[in-house]
């Protein structure tokens, strides 16, 4: 029988929908950063932890950054949900093994995200470069087997740009929404086009890892700020740039309106 009393899983809901939202502020940050920073605005080309970082300046940054904290932990935590529990239905078969797998990783990554926002609020800021793709990929190398593992990790992130690419192009996110018809109108193109930007950052992001295993060079693999670099290289790098600045900003508005419109079912 129904009751009015919330429970556990109205909790988990709520934490869940926390940790979309922190996820579009990062990702809001991060795009919106890099894009005043094409168009001479003073904004800076960085990652997710530069960009956490940046928030230090802002007023009550460190309530700010407390509260991304939170949400981070809550969003790794759905994550987690989600693959063991498989709220989503994906199934057992490779393919459903391979999603949860993913949901996994991601939970681990936003899990450290988390706890490197938490950093700064005591630390009053370290350095992103003591961090990230290059300090994990030399730590993976120093393990057994550690070449293998820093491509078996690039294949992985390749493979996720690939299905963002295919769940943004064939906007898969729409059976996982409960949205108004006439906020689809707008809103689905934005979701697109920001899952299929994250999607190349992805493949690119791979590669550097995927280029540092086969030179065994951990200064070779690279995250966001590393993309940006890359494209900023290319020929109308700025126009790259900032095509794909404004596709973070759009996966950023893409996790906020998922904060609202997702259907969110644990199944505890």
């Amino acid at each position: 029988m129904a009751t009015g009393t919330p429970d556990h899983k109205d909790a988990i809901r709520l934490y869940a929908r926390l940790g979309y939202a922190s996820r579009g502020i990062v990702y809001l940050l991060v795009g919106g950063l890099a894009a005043l920073a094409v168009f001479g605005q003073g904004g800076q080309t960085e990652g997710s932890r530069g960009a956490l970082e940046r928030l230090l300046a802002a007023p009550f940054g460190k309530v700010l950054l407390g509260l991304i904290a939170l949400g981070l932990l809550g969003y790794a935590m759905w994550r987690s949900i989600q693959a063991i529990k498989d709220t989503d239905g994906h199934g057992t078969d490779a393919k459903g093994v391979a999603i949860r797998t993913g949901l996994s990783i991601s939970a681990i990554t936003h899990t450290l995200l988390a706890f490197y926002a938490a950093s700064l609020i005591f630390r009053l800021g370290a350095s992103s470069d003591s961090g990230g793709s290059q300090g994990t990929v030399s730590w993976l190398f120093e393990q057994p087997f550690g070449r293998y593992l820093v491509a078996a990790v690039g294949a992985c992130i390749i493979g996720a740009g690939v299905a963002h690419c295919i769940k943004g192009a064939k906007a898969k996110f729409d059976k996982h929404f409960a949205m108004p018809n006439a906020t689809k109108r707008w809103a689905y193109p934005v979701c697109r086009f920001g899952l299929i930007i994250r999607g190349v950052v992805f493949l690119i992001v791979g590669g550097f890892f995927m280029i540092a295993a086969y030179h065994v060079n951990a200064n070779e693999a690279g995250g966001t700020e590393e993309v940006f670099s890359f494209l900023r290289d290319q020929a109308f790098g700025q126009w790259l740039l900032a095509f794909v600045a404004l596709g973070l900003f759009a996966f950023g508005a893409y996790s906020v309106l998922a904060a609202v419109y997702r259907r969110i079912n644990p199944d505890l």
